[in-house]
């Protein structure tokens, strides 16, 4: 029989016997995972976050492989061509020669190329500056020793990709000296770098890290601007300046080319305060004391170009913020003109030439003023065109803050609701599932029913989406009030489906009860299937023994749910009362409360979590002297039972006694 493996003799020392323990060393936080992303268009198939933004570096893929790339891999390959081995496979020694030809003549090739040593040293020392658990002074150090090393060279060797990689590790990690440096080192090369397929990372980097830079940086693409958005390497990077990078100076500087040649005219001089101050305006800042043909030719120049970018739309630059902000300065600008046929012809033909491409544009701030002043100015012809092109993102624009406002606005606005009802609203209703999870898919359920009620839209919000009013009061002719009324028949059938379906469940999650709540109290309908549903869920015994699933009484947002629902209103707090609404009957609700619910699990919740909700039943069925339910409520609560109850001594159980009285 083996003798037994002798017992470790090796113990863990007691707390008092270890002494101090060792402080773990202070690992340098990089901000990178927590970088900016641009807005992505509607119409863009969903991404991986990594490739969102042009200033990821490179693919996934290329990030922890050695710097031997496909060149290298090549450079062997043919290597091994031209030598032409034809030792007999006898020989054993054959292939290992062979192989050390090969390498011999790689390494001569390599050897031969400029700066060949420069960027072997340079890898070496990148290699531990890129490592991810480094503490900060390890870090300073190996950047340090790698800036030693490309100082001087930054401009020769920058555009290769691995060498990019190289001096891109520099920028992140380095202090504001060493990013500087290199901004320096680059003068000239800005726009040369944007246009590289390995560089253009660098550049946005720069762009981000580089404050005192970045002003020179873009004033090296002023000229190139409109080229540069139609280019495919160099779209991303100004694309990433504009929305992510740039204050209001900066972005005017981009913004400038689109103005045409004339406009350098009438600039002052490049960098002043009065010079910045009026850049800031914009479109408007420049034309401030222009008038007549000079006007024109500012408009004329700046639709040309913005029709060149609409012409191109498998450019990407249609999707970008720059061009959208020129869109709405154009259309902006158009809008003060006096001559209100000459303003409709330069807005229908910079329609005609947009109208196809609108669905990539309704992401963005200015994408999406853009889009909801071509609804509203537009005939019922151009809303039926706008309405097609959106169609198929419904869904996805029901989650975007600035895409969800153009479906708002076309609520508002289109006439034709039959076309609304069918083409916008039945999808939203449909995707209903998955849009209550998220605040923005709650504010397109709650516009369906509620539209810009305060309780679920801010100011700011409200404020925003009354941009459009004075213009529909022009161009619609159905009362504002009829209009929403149609959409709120429109959407409420297939919405109490869903509560009658689903309504439990969804009012378990905390901005689904909000939702619920919504639905039930808007919406019109037979509203007595979704009550059901609601009020067999609360009829499940009460205290729940399963800690995983709590009685929805349990659930503070349910709890207020159906006390609400049981109000038959939302309580103002400016009015201090409860504000009753039209499309739901709380005295039907509290009937069925008392059928389906029963006397056992009421009686618990009232001595309980459920007070208010009880109490509120209390107050809806003593409004009611006819009705034979406050009778049975009553008889619930005999003395005995409001002893019972008085010394539970929990939360609402004062108001549930009034309550009770009055009964």
């Amino acid at each position: 029989m083996p003798s037994a493996a002798p017992k470790s003799t090796k113990k863990r020392p007691a707390a008092s016997q270890s002494g101090p323990k060792t402080k773990k060393p202070h690992l340098e936080k990089v901000s990178e995972s927590k970088t900016k992303k641009r807005s992505q268009p509607v119409t863009a198939a969903v991404k991986d976050e990594s490739t969102e933004s042009s200033d990821d570096e490179f693919p996934e893929e290329l990030q922890d492989v050695e710097m031997k790339d496909e060149e290298e891999q090549d450079e062997l390959e043919e290597a091994g061509d031209e030598m032409e081995i034809t030792e007999s496979a006898k020989n054993p020694n054959a292939a290992r020669e062979s192989h050390k030809a090969q390498k011999a003549l790689l390494e001569q090739r390599k050897a031969a190329k400029p700066h060949s040593a420069l960027l072997t040293e340079a890898k070496r020392a990148w290699t531990l500056a890129r490592q991810k658990n480094l503490s900060r002074e390890e870090r300073t150090k190996h950047i340090n020793a790698l800036m030693d090393i490309i100082r001087g060279k930054v401009k020769d060797i920058v555009f290769k990709h691995d060498a990019s990689r190289i001096v891109q590790t520099v920028v992140k990690y380095g202090g504001q000296k060493e990013r500087n440096e290199i901004a320096e080192e680059l003068k000239g090369k800005y726009r040369e770098l944007a246009q590289s397929k390995y560089s253009k990372f660098l550049i946005t980097k720069l762009i981000r890290f580089c404050p005192t830079y970045r002003a020179q940086i873009l004033r090296e693409f002023q000229g190139h601007v409109l080229r540069m958005l139609l280019h495919r390497e160099a779209s991303s990077v100004l694309a990433d300046a504009f929305e992510l990078y740039t204050n209001a100076y900066e972005r005017s500087l981009l913004l400038r080319d689109f103005y045409g040649k004339e406009a350098s005219l009438f600039t002052v001089t490049a960098g002043s305060d009065e010079e910045k101050e009026r850049s800031k305006k914009g479109l408007r800042g420049l034309m401030e004391g222009l008038e007549g043909d000079r006007r024109k030719r500012v408009l004329a120049s700046l639709k040309d170009n913005l029709v060149t970018i609409f012409n191109n739309p498998d450019k990407g630059a249609v999707a970008h913020a720059i061009v959208h902000r020129a869109t709405w300065e154009y259309l902006a600008a158009v809008a003060e003109i006096e001559d209100e046929a000459e303003a409709e012809k330069l807005r229908r033909e910079i329609f005609e030439t947009c109208q196809d491409v609108l669905a990539e544009m309704v992401h963005t701030k200015d994408g999406s003023r853009v889009v909801r002043e071509f609804i509203a100015w537009g005939t019922a012809k151009d809303r039926k065109h706008i309405v097609k092109a959106i169609k198929p993102h419904v869904e996805r624009m029901c989650k975007d803050d600035e895409a969800q406002l153009v479906l708002f606005t076309a609520l508002d606005i289109i006439d034709d609701t039959k076309l609304t009802a069918k083409s916008l609203v039945s999808d939203i209703v449909s995707s209903a599932p998955s849009l209550y999870t998220s605040p923005q898919g709650r504010r397109s359920i709650f516009y369906l029913v509620a539209p810009r009620t305060r309780r679920h839209f801010t100011p700011a919000q409200i404020a925003t989406l009354a941009e459009t009013d004075h213009i529909r009061s022009k161009t619609s002719k159905k009362d504002d009030a009829l209009r929403a009324s149609e959409i709120r028949k429109a959407a409420s059938d297939g919405l109490l489906q869903w509560i009658a379906e689903k309504g439990a469940d969804v009012a378990r999650d905390t901005g689904g009860s909000l939702v619920v709540c919504e639905i039930m109290l808007e919406a019109e309908g037979d509203k007595s299937a979704a009550s059901e549903n609601l009020l067999k869920a609360l009829s499940a015994p009460y205290p729940s023994k399963d800690p995983a699933n709590p009685h929805p009484i349990s659930l503070p947002h349910t709890s207020r749910l159906y006390k609400t629902l049981l109000q038959g209103g939302h309580f103002s707090h400016s009015t201090r009362t409860v504000e009753r609404s039209p499309h739901f009957s709380a005295r039907d609700f509290a009937v069925r409360f008392v059928q389906v619910v029963g006397r056992e699990v009421t009686v618990a919740m009232a001595k309980a979590e459920g007070a208010f909700v009880v109490a509120a039943l209390c107050e809806q069925l003593a409004e009611h002297a006819d009705l034979e339910e406050r009778k049975t409520v009553k008889g619930w609560f005999d003395a005995k039972t409001r002893t019972e109850v008085q010394e539970a001594d929990g939360k609402g159980i004062n108001v549930l006694l009034e309550s009770l009285k009055k009964l």
